[in-house]
């Protein structure tokens, strides 16, 4: 059976980038001066999107239906999501988020902007454009869009991970 592992350059880089990804994601989250729980903006986030079921979030969450349930029945007791029968299906409740629930998005969007604007505004021009190009080449790996002989130098978008 052939190798299929990485050369040690590549399995390196993997690591780095991996465990750089993890130390922005957990900053961002938790030191940003956020006003709410990471996994209730997660959900809000969602919602933002589309209005969906609880069975839908839990399957985008990755979390157990009863999990989910906790969560949305603390949401919709903060006044930031709405439960309504759905139109087809009167067996299904559709969850979609209230005007505040929309503010609380806007708000806490603004707040992880801004502690990561503070963080770039110190670098020169060419290592913010290195970040610009390191943020469209992560992307494309995360939709699949990276061609893997060489990367597009076109942006893949702007997509929001929690």
């Amino acid at each position: 059976m052939p190798d299929t592992s990485p050369d040690p350059a590549t399995a390196a880089l993997a690591h780095d980038l991996r465990i750089a990804c993890m130390r922005v994601a957990r900053r961002v989250r938790f030191d940003a001066g956020n006003t709410i729980a990471p996994h209730h903006f997660s959900v809000l986030v969602r919602l933002s999107e589309q209005p969906r079921t609880l069975g839908e979030l839990a399957s985008i969450e990755q979390v157990s239906p009863p999990s989910m349930s906790r969560t949305v029945t603390q949401l919709t007791d903060l006044g930031y999501v709405d439960r309504s029968p759905d139109a087809d299906d009167g067996r299904l409740v559709r969850l979609s988020l209230t005007d505040e629930g929309g503010a609380v998005v806007g708000r806490e969007r603004a707040l992880r902007d801004a502690w990561m604007a503070a963080r770039l505004d110190g670098l020169s021009s060419a290592d913010r454009g290195v970040l610009r190009q390191a943020a469209e080449l992560l992307e494309g790996l995360l939709c699949g869009d990276v061609d893997r002989g060489e990367a597009s130098r076109e942006g893949t978008g702007t997509g929001e991970v929690r």
